[in-house]
């Protein structure tokens, strides 16, 4: 039996990932024209194995298409306070409609988000309004990072995390 991979991240990154951080994604179309847009959810197991980052249908429809076409995904989590950055890249990414059984996840990064930005100054009303979206909206595209890059601003900045080939 085949051993699985071992992880690209490490369980610093997992942890600060897995807070409620700013997470922002972003793929692109046939001409290399870049589509961007901010998660209102994420969700990381099998210890970043498998993520997935949650979108409104109504603000992504360039993002959502373009990730539908060729599978490929950037995502950036940022944390507001540190400004500690990971960027993970795919060429597999899968859409799939959110459901009651994501909603638990939703509101979890909800929560990570409103505490991030109070240690900024932000108070949690921002977050709420940030990240407000109705279910039946929401697309949750899944992956399996197959790269991982430090973007942290700083002299590391750019380079693979250890474990990313």
């Amino acid at each position: 039996m085949e051993q699985p991979s071992p992880p690209l991240l490490t369980p610093a990154h997992l942890t600060m990932m897995d807070g409620g951080i700013s997470v922002i994604a972003s793929s692109c179309g046939p001409d290399l024209t870049p589509s961007v847009m901010r998660a209102v959810g994420s969700r990381i197991e099998a210890q970043g194995r498998h993520i997935c980052i949650y979108v409104c249908r109504s603000q992504s429809a360039q993002l959502l298409g373009d990730v539908a076409r060729s599978g490929r995904l950037a995502v950036v989590f940022s944390q507001p306070s540190s400004h500690k950055t990971v960027q993970l890249k795919t060429r597999g990414a899968r859409l799939r409609e959110a459901c009651e059984d994501d909603v638990p996840a939703l509101q979890r990064y909800l929560r990570g988000m409103e505490r991030e930005l109070t240690l900024i100054g932000i108070g949690p009303v921002y977050a709420r309004a940030m990240l407000a979206h109705r279910l039946d909206d929401v697309v949750a595209i899944e992956f399996e990072p197959e790269l991982a890059f430090d973007q942290t601003p700083g002299s590391k900045a750019g380079q693979p995390i250890a474990g990313t080939p």
